[in-house]
């Protein structure tokens, strides 16, 4: 049955399970899930003439093969990640869900047998594990240190067990279904309710592990379970995981459709950030695969305004150039489109979201599609020649469920093959893996991070690292605002680094406006991150005469009902060039603070601004860059690399400069910053190595109008202004600068001086 009801912004679908499944899935027989029946025929009948297919087919059938000729191991778990008896029972399940596919392509019984063997020593296995013995985590695993690794297990296992249920056999089959599975499934949900029943990528994993197997075994209790959460779990509102992360707030929804529902915002932006989305994406898409394939009825892919459609999107397009994504919040540099996760994304929202031609281009880089109709449908395009180019432009994705709590701005200007691309976050807190860094922004030269996220503190899976996990480090330095390009008042990070503060809160758009693709600007402001202090960053990606690239401003303004100090950071990649400031360099390196992650910088070099206009230079990766900004006398210029505190050497050796304005009530900090030239090292030659500004100027500030000046070699001035106490864009505008009038209207406005 499917149920409607109303909400404050759109219609929600309950799915009520009631005793049986239905004629429609029993009619299906197996596989059923990510792989049909008529799939399989036409997936067969197209063999050998799909290239990308078929290429896809020979590396799963090479790995396969190559594991079974080692002798099936489901060893006693002991380890964390990274350790003997996690990474086989892992390998174990991925092997097992390609086995399963293979046999349903080739019906070669081999690889039937070998899935059939692997279930029936997990049988004999499972009902003789107590938990993990490793005690860190908040709900701990049998297979595995947590239940997490434990649901991926079963996901991956039951994919593979929809693929050789027939070949099993009824009496084998009940065996393994009564032994394994069924007492599976009850424990990472009715034995796991911490674990299954929030809202977290943690819980997706479980609720469609429940799901799937659900799906295999017509079990329409296990379903209702894994669709709508437990009914009763018995958990004290308030709960926090090891992370400090929230289990369980009053009145929370549970189940897959919550986990829809609530971390999405319509724009398909996941609050975790995106290497998480990532990470939950697979979960999310086979499962609606699989109900699609099972229960068409439901137009899973429809729900929510087709928001898990909408979700690959956004996360193909949290992307730089390399299609690495934006490592915001707890995210680890490097994970990219090309993982597991997306090959699955982009094949399913490719056949079930319309064919869009733009996606076949992403799957052509990718090189690989997974084995069932979507992947053939989309090794199929690519055989037709229908790809497109997937272009990222720039985008402005909401947060929150509402789309009402702040977003992320992706600001790309791109001309031939440079690309410099802008991010700027204003979003939620980002649940437990969210970090305290309300306007902070990062930028890239094509691949290149020209001023960078930290992202997460973790060597994941690496056992000599904290067996892979989360590192002390990522509470003491990466999540604590002094991590991020963003201000920090009086050393202390933003909501005193306090999740529970931090999760009531969001950050606010002022303005986004890429309407002209020359002058491309996201505003936003902040007013809870420190209580009695707004906050208002307005950052412009400005391609303006006599600059060899576009360059960006950055206008921060903070008022305050108190005098403070605020540092500002910037965390670059590279050496040193030059700078226009003096300063000393101790003999014996101190640490900047004591704490909110001040403890792990050392303080390199410190000096003070003696002119209008302070400048930083440096090279990385070939390109010259350059910082100029509007100082007073007095602001300090600090010099800092991480390191210090840091005995394991579990935090890379990253360098920064942080400007610092002390006993400030108002403060605005106006910086530019120049990508400009080239260098290579075989031709020895270094070009355009200088910065074109002159004169980086703040010519107007009150309560309404903040405008700033550039000036370029040839003494031409580019002026920007932004009206900064009414954001239409209807609102006319007359300004006095400098004796000239200027009129617009709209809330911003640019025009150059000659």
């Amino acid at each position: 049955m499917i149920y409607f009801y109303k909400t404050k912004a759109f219609a929600i679908i309950v799915l009520a399970m009631v005793l049986v499944m239905g004629q429609s899935v029993l009619a299906q027989g197996h596989p059923r899930l990510i792989m049909t029946k008529k799939g399989v025929q036409e997936i067969r009948s197209q063999l050998g003439k799909v290239p990308l297919f078929d290429a896809s087919l020979v590396e799963v059938k090479k790995e396969v093969d190559a594991e079974m000729l080692l002798k099936i191991d489901v060893p006693l778990p002991k380890d964390f990640s990274g350790g003997y008896t996690h990474e086989r029972h892992k390998k174990n399940f991925l092997i097992a869900q390609k086995a399963g596919a293979l046999f349903q392509i080739t019906g070669d019984k081999k690889y039937g047998n070998y899935v059939k063997e692997m279930l029936m020593a997990y049988t004999k296995l499972y009902p003789t594990l107590p938990l993990h013995p490793q005690e860190r985590s908040y709900a701990r695993g049998k297979l595995f240190w947590q239940a997490l690794n434990d649901a991926n297990w079963l996901v991956y296992m039951s994919q593979a067990y929809d693929c050789v249920y027939d070949f099993i056999g009824a009496k084998d089959r009940a065996i393994i279904e009564k032994d394994l599975f069924k007492p599976f499934a009850d424990f990472i949900s009715i034995g796991s309710p911490q674990y299954f029943n929030r809202v977290h990528n943690h819980s997706t994993w479980g609720n469609v592990a429940v799901g799937m197997i659900a799906l295999v075994m017509d079990d329409a209790e296990l379903l209702d379970r894994a669709m709508n959460g437990l009914k009763e779990d018995g958990l004290t509102p308030g709960m926090k995981d090891n992370d400090g992360g929230l289990i369980k707030k009053e009145g929370q929804k549970t189940g897959f459709l919550a986990n829809v529902d609530e971390p999405f915002s319509p724009d398909g932006y996941y609050n975790e950030g995106p290497y998480y989305q990532r990470y939950a994406m697979y979960p999310f898409m086979v499962f609606a695969e699989a109900l699609q394939n099972t229960k068409p009825e439901l137009k899973i892919f429809e729900y929510k305004n087709g928001i898990l459609i909408k979700a690959v999107y956004a996360l193909l397009n949290l992307t730089n150039a390399e299609g690495e994504f934006f490592p915001l919040n707890d995210g680890q540099k490097g994970m990219s489109y090309y993982s597991r996760e997306l090959v699955s994304a982009v094949d399913i929202a490719y056949l079930y979201g319309g064919k869009d031609a733009s996606l076949l281009s992403i799957a052509e880089k990718q090189g690989r599609v997974q084995l069932d109709n979507s992947g053939m449908a989309v090794a199929l395009g690519i055989k037709n020649k229908l790809a497109k180019p997937f272009v990222k432009k720039s985008i402005n994705l909401s947060d929150g469920p509402d789309g009402e709590q702040g977003g992320v701005a992706i600001i790309r200007n791109k001309v031939k093959n440079s690309e410099l691309s802008l991010v700027m976050k204003y979003a939620s807190q980002g649940s437990s893996h969210g970090h305290f860094d309300k306007l902070s922004f990062s930028y890239y030269n094509n691949g290149d991070e020209i001023l960078q996220d930290y992202g997460l503190a973790r060597f994941v899976n690496i056992e000599q690292k904290g067996g892979g996990n989360y590192l002390k480090e990522n509470a003491t330095w990466a999540k604590q605002t002094i991590a991020h390009n963003t201000i920090v008042q009086n050393e202390t990070s933003h909501f005193k680094g306090d999740f529970e503060t931090g999760n009531q809160f969001s950050s606010k758009k002022y303005c986004y406006d890429v309407a002209n693709p020359k002058v491309q600007l996201i505003s936003a402001t902040e007013g809870n991150a420190y209580p009695g202090t707004q906050m208002h960053r307005t950052m412009v990606l400005w391609e303006t005469e006599g600059f060899e690239k576009p360059i960006l401003l950055d206008i921060f303004q903070l008022d305050s009902k108190s005098a403070n100090q605020y540092d500002l950071p910037f965390y670059y990649f590279g050496q040193i060039m030059t700078t226009n400031f003096k300063y000393d360099t101790p003999a014996t390196l101190e640490s900047l603070g004591k704490a909110n992650g001040y403890q792990h910088l050392w303080k390199e070099g410190a000096g003070k601004a003696t002119e209008a206009n302070t400048k930083f230079s440096w090279l990385h990766n070939g390109s010259f860059y350059t910082l100029t900004s509007a100082t007073q006398a007095n602001d300090e210029l600090l010099l800092v690399r991480l390191g210090a505190n840091d005995p394991n050497f579990n935090l890379r050796r990253d360098a920064g400069l942080i400007i610092r304005k002390k006993n400030s009530q108002k403060a605005t900090f106006v910086n530019a910053i120049e990508t400009h030239g080239s260098y290579s090292p075989v031709t020895e030659n270094a070009v355009n190595a200088f910065s074109a500004i002159t004169n980086l100027e703040l010519v107007y500030e009150d309560a309404n109008y903040v405008g700033v000046s550039v000036q370029n070699k040839e003494g031409v001035k580019a002026l920007f202004v932004l009206s900064t106490s009414n954001n239409s864009a209807t609102q006319k505008h007359t300004l006095e600068i400098k004796g000239k009038t200027y009129s617009w209207v709209g809330v911003h406005y640019n025009t150059l001086i000659k």
